[in-house]
């Protein structure tokens, strides 16, 4: 009884939740004042933009500010949680990949080579989906060399905020603040593995204050 319950109740939040968080997002997007610094050397070619876990809410935005329109695949996790954000981020436009560091690891990097190959972009937290926070996973690094793509580096800073007790320290901006956002690209392809994860480290770490 109790699993039959917990299936009916996901099954549910899978119908209603998206639709909500969706909305809320882009009332959240509206309700700020928004300021771009961002790097006008971003190609159009195939490119993986990268965003700490605990900043990704507002990235569609951003990336919307480069390619008018999206095609891009965003790595999510493939629990329970990722399916909610997945089925979420489609009303943003956006394909998913299942899978992360922890469950399905060398399936979701070889579906994002394959993508990125195909011309599609590549969303991806580099420290998920458990963390350790702000700590680049080496998957990021692989794919950009694989497949000779750019990393964007990608901040996103509301000037307000409600901030969860969760590893990533999430944040979810507050109405009627300022909401920045930050990025900068890296061509990682002749790099070693450590020097290429602490550049992108430095280069999400750039404008953080905590």
């Amino acid at each position: 009884m109790k699993l039959l319950t917990k299936k009916i109740s996901r099954t549910l939040a899978l119908w209603f939740l998206p639709p909500i968080g969706a909305f809320i997002i882009k009332a959240l997007y509206h309700l700020n004042k928004i300021e771009y610094h961002t790097d006008d050397s971003v190609s159009n070619q195939p490119t993986i933009f990268a965003v700490w876990h605990g900043d990704l809410l507002m990235l569609s935005y951003i990336y919307k500010y480069y390619r008018k329109t999206p095609h891009a695949k965003v790595l999510i996790s493939d629990h329970f949680d990722g399916l909610l954000i997945s089925k979420t981020i489609k009303y943003f436009g956006y394909e998913t990949i299942a899978g992360s560091t922890n469950r399905k690891a060398i399936k979701a990097l070889l579906e994002s080579i394959k993508a990125l190959k195909e011309g599609y972009d590549i969303g991806i937290t580099p420290d998920g989906p458990k963390g350790p926070r702000h700590e680049v996973s080496d998957g990021v690094i692989v794919m950009a060399q694989k497949t000779k793509s750019d990393i964007v580096t990608v901040e996103i800073k509301p000037t307000k905020y409600w901030q969860f007790n969760s590893w990533d320290k999430f944040k979810v901006p507050k109405p009627f603040g300022t909401i920045k956002y930050y990025s900068k690209r890296y061509d990682v392809s002749n790099m070693e593995l450590e020097e290429a994860k602490k550049l992108i480290k430095k280069g999400l770490l750039e404008h953080d204050e905590c």
